[in-house]
């Protein structure tokens, strides 16, 4: 894509979020790790953070004006430890939640984002059911196998939503059509 060929690129933040001292809490800053330092074409219109624990960075860091956000958490679920569940999320899937400063509830920072003056872009989780979240460092087994399928399913994530936009248009990138209502899991 050039300059001049009428498009533009949708800006996409990856947010790798999670403690890497409390066991499989430490899958999204893997992930994401993974996505910066491993094999693989770059991601043009793609900024992808670690940001562990630190909530107030994210929510700031999405007043940039962000189309589009994933998430990459471990995330409670009833099926087992490794499964990949892949999810678009609303403001109205968020409720409400104090926002903490210190610490990291996504939910909150993304519920109380409109408070600091932004507004939730188009925001996928991809989310892996912990094996455990006791203190220690480093991922179970099966939360490490699910680690290279969750670095694909963000790779396939940017691919849609950095297609190209006219450069007219204010709306924010396309929803993903492969993206069902109810969580897909893998």
């Amino acid at each position: 894509m050039s300059a001049g060929d009428g498009a533009r690129e949708c800006r996409v933040l990856v947010a790798g979020v999670g403690n890497l001292f409390l066991g499989d809490d430490g899958f999204g800053p893997e992930v994401v790790r993974r996505l910066a330092t491993g094999p693989g074409e770059p991601l043009p219109g793609v900024r992808v953070v670690d940001y562990g624990i630190r909530g107030m960075h994210l929510a700031y860091d999405l007043l940039a004006g962000y189309d589009a956000l994933v998430l990459v958490d471990a995330c409670p679920g009833d099926g087992p430890p490794g499964e990949l569940t892949v999810l678009e999320v609303g403001p109205d899937d968020l409720g409400s939640g104090e926002f903490d400063a210190h610490g990291m509830q996504p939910v909150a920072v993304l519920a109380n984002l409109d408070q600091l003056g932004g507004t939730l872009p188009l925001t996928h989780v991809v989310g892996c059911v912990p094996a455990g979240v006791d203190e220690g460092i480093g991922l179970s087994e099966p939360v490490a196998a699910a680690v290279p399928r969750a670095v694909a399913a963000v790779r396939t994530l940017v691919r849609l939503l950095t297609a190209a936009q006219p450069a007219p248009s204010p709306e924010p990138c396309p929803a993903l059509p492969s993206v069902p209502e109810r969580p897909r899991r893998s």
